[in-house]
């Protein structure tokens, strides 16, 4: 995309120089008023007329001049208009002067953060879920944040664009805003939740925070570049699933989570009745036939598998009776 910002070119002066001028000019200016009023009454507006009427314009023209007086502090900038035509931007810090008949408008290039509400989206398997995001982005084309959006229709008050940054930077705010809720939107609906089953081993909103929080930067930007806005960053601060499927999805999950546990207990509890029973036999600790050995291994289970404690049973009989 063109860049149609360049720096301002045209004539600029120290601005501490102009105000001392300034107040030479406008001292001047009064007396040489009350001198014509005193020449006025002595000698009937012969020549005091002329020397007054010539006072008061350069008065005129001193006020004009106190207007383009600036000041800017680092990371602030002016854009510059001359009757309606972009003349460029002034980012020097310092006190200055230019041309009073100069349009300006003044933004800032600080970075502003924006902590978006949670919303409510739909993922890719159609659940709903709740998911906010907080992003860091600062100006960077202050051509295209003034001339490429309508940034006076976006303010919560019109009228102070232009002459107040606050309300500029907050008609750029609310552009973000929107633009950020369109994109989470965009990039949640293309990733689960969370895999449950864990068959997919595909990236979820859950599991995969850097690479959502990566594509979720790239939309941003393609979104905010219109109006010369960088996002430095962009992560996903909340997740969670939205209220009206939340306790279904807990018992899931708790469900979920107590399956894998009793798989890894029968697994290993398989695993010490094989090594009981291998021990017992190469040991030749007792002979044991294939009833007892099904009863032992029924008994071992029970126990390894049970979540009460286990109460033993003392048998004073033989083995083999």
């Amino acid at each position: 995309m063109e860049n149609k910002e360049y720096t301002f070119n045209g004539m600029v002066m120290n601005g501490f120089l102009m105000l001392f001028v300034n107040l030479a000019v406008l001292i001047l200016s009064i007396v040489g008023v009350i001198f014509a009023i005193i020449r006025l009454d002595e000698t009937n507006g012969d020549s005091g007329g002329w020397l007054l009427g010539g006072c008061l314009l350069l008065l005129v023209a001193n006020i004009i001049m106190w207007c383009g007086l600036m000041m800017l502090e680092p990371n602030e900038a002016k854009v510059t208009t001359w009757f309606g035509k972009y003349s460029g931007t002034f980012a020097r810090t310092g006190f200055y002067w230019i041309n009073p008949f100069y349009g300006t408008k003044k933004v800032s290039l600080r970075a502003r953060n924006l902590d978006a509400e949670p919303i409510k989206v739909n993922d890719k398997t159609g659940n709903p879920v709740m998911i906010g995001l907080v992003l860091v982005w600062k100006l960077k084309d202050t051509y295209k944040a003034l001339f490429e959006v309508d940034s006076q229709t976006m303010a919560a008050t019109p009228n102070t664009v232009g002459s107040d940054t606050k309300g500029l930077m907050n008609a750029l705010e609310n552009f973000v805003r929107v633009q950020s809720d369109a994109a989470l939107r965009q990039v949640a609906g293309q990733y689960a939740y969370d895999d449950e089953d864990n068959r997919n081993n595909e990236p979820t909103l859950r599991s995969s925070a850097e690479e959502i929080n990566e594509q979720l930067e790239q939309k941003l930007d393609e979104r905010l570049a219109l109006a010369g806005i960088e996002v430095v960053e962009a992560r996903i601060n909340y997740l969670a699933y939205a209220p009206e499927i939340a306790a279904v999805m807990l018992r899931r999950q708790q469900a979920s989570a107590i399956i894998t546990a009793r798989e890894k207990i029968v697994e290993g509890a398989v695993s010490m009745v094989k090594m009981a029973l291998d021990k017992l036999s190469s040991e030749n600790i007792v002979d044991l036939d294939d009833d007892k050995k099904a009863a032992m291994v029924s008994n071992l289970l029970v126990v390894l598998c049970g979540d009460d404690s286990a109460q033993p049973v003392v048998n004073t009989g033989t083995l083999n009776h």
